[in-house]
């Protein structure tokens, strides 16, 4: 795992110090070493830099930025199978140096070009330069697990894993996005393509860009994207052969993800999708792997009990760390340095924790996000649309199938919403028969419509990024609703969530359920393979209860959370005195901050509202 960045200059003002700057504000994602490349070319200055967190090959064979021929490359992630890649390239006479993955991506382009990214089996953030067509690439992998961020204005093209790293070049023009700003208030995060500045944009996943030095332009393109097999026809197997099936590929994908040439550890909850990782993977070796909980003193949010048992049962080499709240709010002031985009999923603090403790003893944990995505997971599955398609199916019959206007008045007359922006969605929602149009019926946004505290306020982006809804042709609900979070809420938030805390402690995080091989079997199958009357996560459970006791296993799903809610009405009330006074004014203005907090203290505002507030004024203070 390690921190990307480069420039491509048109106006010759970046040199190698620029570039020695932006590449070393990422030493937290590569402590152990650094490299640049510059070079004046008659067009413009490029230059490519890398951090390293030695993983594979902790020789200097492993170096980057790495080239060979025509191309350069700096590179995040693992490409898992790169063995079996290698093997192939060595049938074309390629002679490899080292015993590490970045070698084989190198000459996997240069046989194969940019059909070699089918290949590849991993999470990746790979910058290639191609000095011979004078192109630049940026690929990111399928589901996103790793960040790449661009930036292009007035001749300055610049990528990077963190955006910490354009603020290092005096030539990035720090301009917040509106837009950005929206979404943000409305999710909680930025989502992709988008990024909280301006000219600055994130790689989506499953896409690569290609920048085309001669004559500047760029072309998006995608590559993968798994709606195109949940699109496919739904295989008609039987149940113990998609068991069979699946259980096959998670042993395939969970043994890649154990390859390192240092220690390995896997993040455990004692839920059912870290606790099958650990089973599956104790199981295949004689070692104990190395398991790793944090507990709270407070049974409202302590999973450690739970994990323990999992973990005795198992026989893992368990690490169970009681953390004090006091340590989980000194986080608090380093958020928005590890967040150096406005982010507001509070999860991210206990996450913080668990990956300064694993980095104690292991340089690799396993993380078993994305399993309520691809297997049905979130209670929102059932129960929230349920609710709503009941309620829908009497409004439309009662209002008529084509009056919007009319449904929306009719929805604030009858006391369900009182905004009348906020009713028009709920009224989109009924007719475009949308189940994720719910994604942005939310209490986040009350409050700065009706104040016009931000300027240019727009909410026309906030749809964009559920465009791909409409090319689900599964009609099925469940399936729709699993698609579009693995495109947004998973990448989004959950990846940005642990690739940012993991990397803050020099600790390379891998998502075993995140191999595509498996969303692309589970995309196929019937909704009642995930979702069966009230049992979610259907199939996942049968296998797990095959190496796992289901009465061991059986427990309320509980979030890796903290006590939100109640830290701001009472540890954080000086964070919130502070940062909505009119000292700290920014894109909202003084008296909407006053405001906002007399709301609060009213309990008339939604505490996750003022979270939000609080970290992007936090965040404006830090880097604007």
């Amino acid at each position: 795992m390690c921190g990307i960045t480069g420039f491509i200059d048109f106006n010759k003002k970046s040199d190698l110090s620029i570039l020695t700057k932006m590449t070393d504000v990422l030493s937290h994602r590569g402590p152990d070493d650094s490299g640049y490349f510059f070079v004046e070319s008659d067009i413009a200055n490029i230059g490519l830099g890398h951090r390293r967190l030695s993983i594979l090959d902790l020789s200097k064979h492993g170096h980057q930025p790495m080239r060979f021929e025509n191309l350069e490359i700096v590179y995040n992630g693992e490409v898992y199978n790169f063995w079996d890649i290698r093997l192939e390239l060595e049938k074309y006479g390629y002679v490899f140096k080292s015993n590490s993955d970045t070698e084989v991506i190198l000459k996997a382009f240069h046989k194969w070009g940019m059909k070699s990214i089918d290949q590849f089996i991993g999470m990746f953030a790979i910058a290639l330069h191609d000095n011979r067509t004078n192109r630049l690439y940026l690929i990111r992998d399928r589901a996103g697990v790793k960040p790449i961020y661009w930036y292009w204005k007035n001749n300055l093209f610049m990528f990077a894993s963190e955006l910490k790293s354009f603020h290092q070049n005096k030539w990035f023009h720090k301009e917040i996005s509106s837009d950005s700003l929206a979404l943000f208030f409305q999710l909680a995060y930025v989502p992709q393509p988008w990024s909280i500045f301006k000219n600055t944009k994130k790689v989506r996943a499953g896409h690569f860009l290609e920048f085309n030095l001669k004559n500047k332009q760029f072309t998006e393109k995608k590559y993968w994207d798994v709606l195109h097999f949940y699109n496919k026809p739904k295989k008609d197997i039987p149940e113990s052969e998609a068991m069979k099936e699946i259980e096959k590929k998670f042993q395939s994908a969970f043994r890649y993800r154990n390859i390192a040439d240092v220690p390995v550890g896997i993040f455990l909850s004692g839920g059912y999708d870290s606790s099958i990782v650990a089973a599956i993977l104790q199981r295949s070796q004689n070692e104990k792997v190395k398991t790793f909980t944090i507990g709270f003193n407070d049974i409202n949010y302590d999973e450690a009990p739970f994990a323990n048992k999992v973990a005795d049962f198992l026989g893992t080499d368990h690490t169970q760390v009681y953390c004090t709240w006091k340590e989980a709010l000194d986080i608090i002031p380093d958020l928005p340095v590890i967040y150096d985009e406005p982010f507001a999923d509070h999860s991210a603090i206990p996450t913080i924790l668990v990956s300064k403790i694993a980095r104690k003893t292991v340089s690799v944990a396993l993380s078993a996000d994305g399993g309520d995505e691809i297997f049905g997971g979130y209670d929102k599955y059932m129960t929230k649309f349920n609710k709503y398609s009941n309620l829908l199916k009497y409004l439309r019959k009662i209002i008529g199938s084509k009056n919007l206007n009319r449904l929306s008045l009719f929805i604030q007359q009858h006391g369900f919403v009182k905004d009348d922006l906020f009713a028009n969605k709920v009224a989109k929602f009924v007719f475009e028969n949308n189940i994720e149009i719910q994604k942005i019926i939310s209490y986040f946004s009350t409050p700065i419509m009706n104040e016009r505290i931000i300027s240019d306020y727009s909410y026309h982006k906030i749809q964009t990024c559920f465009d791909d809804i409409q090319h689900v042709f599964d009609n099925n609900v469940i399936n729709k609703m699993l698609a579009i979070d693995y495109k947004t809420y998973l990448v989004d938030d959950i990846l940005h969530k642990v690739d940012r805390a993991t990397m803050s402690v020099s600790l390379e995080g891998r998502e075993p359920f995140l191999d595509h091989r498996i969303i692309e079997y589970m995309a196929q199958l019937p909704d009642h393979y995930k979702i069966l009357g009230n049992e979610k996560k259907y199939l996942l459970k049968k296998i797990t209860h095959q190496l796992l006791p289901a009465q061991l296993m059986d427990r309320p799903k509980m979030g890796f959370s903290i006590p939100l809610k109640y830290w701001l009405n009472n540890e954080l009330q000086d964070y919130i005195s502070t940062y909505f006074s009119s000292k700290y004014e920014s894109v909202i203005n003084r008296h909407a901050l006053v405001k906002i907090k007399k709301l609060f203290y009213q309990k008339r505002i939604n505490y996750r509202f003022i979270w939000n507030i609080l970290i992007f004024q936090m965040w404006y203070q830090k880097w604007i």
